[in-house]
């Protein structure tokens, strides 16, 4: 896809096309079960911004004339959609407001709310699935919460 991306002969609107049908669903396959570290998240905007910059490829400068790479503030202009941690975190929300939403008798509820068994690894717990949905309900400030380990009645911020 690299030679796909930096070709001349497409144009960026196609390019940014073939960026959104075809590379975006790969790497965001299953993208709503993810726990995201701040590393990882971090690896997905280089990735993108690497592949932006392949779309959009190098600028001239006006004061010295020479070739540039564009920086990350010029990308997210020339790229209007949002950036891809948002995307992830969006269809993350979506998908938590399936889950809560599900019986619990279902399977994926069960398994959202169980408990594993056996010993967890010395160090600080590993953010679950649930604390990511807790940290971006409480960046977007969204108080009222139904589900995902609380009782399944309406609750305030106490309990993010």
């Amino acid at each position: 896809m690299q030679n796909l991306l930096s070709s001349r002969l497409l144009s960026k609107n196609r390019k940014i096309k073939i960026y959104r049908t075809v590379i975006l669903p790969v790497v965001l396959y299953v993208c709503e079960t993810w726990s995201l570290t701040l590393r990882e998240e971090r690896k997905l905007r280089v990735f993108e911004n690497v592949v932006l910059r392949r779309i959009f490829g190098p600028r001239r400068d006006k004061v010295t004339g020479k070739w540039r790479k564009l920086h990350n503030e010029e990308l997210n202009d020339l790229y209007s959609s949002p950036n891809i941690v948002r995307v992830i975190k969006s269809r993350r929300m979506r998908w938590a407001g399936h889950v809560v939403r599900m019986s619990e008798e279902r399977v994926v509820y069960r398994v959202l709310l169980g408990k594993s068994e056996g010993r967890r690894p010395l160090g600080r717990p590993r953010n679950r699935w649930v604390d990511n949905i807790r940290m971006d309900l409480r960046r977007w400030d969204v108080c009222i919460w139904t589900g995902l380990g609380w009782p399944r009645k309406e609750t305030g911020c106490g309990h993010l």
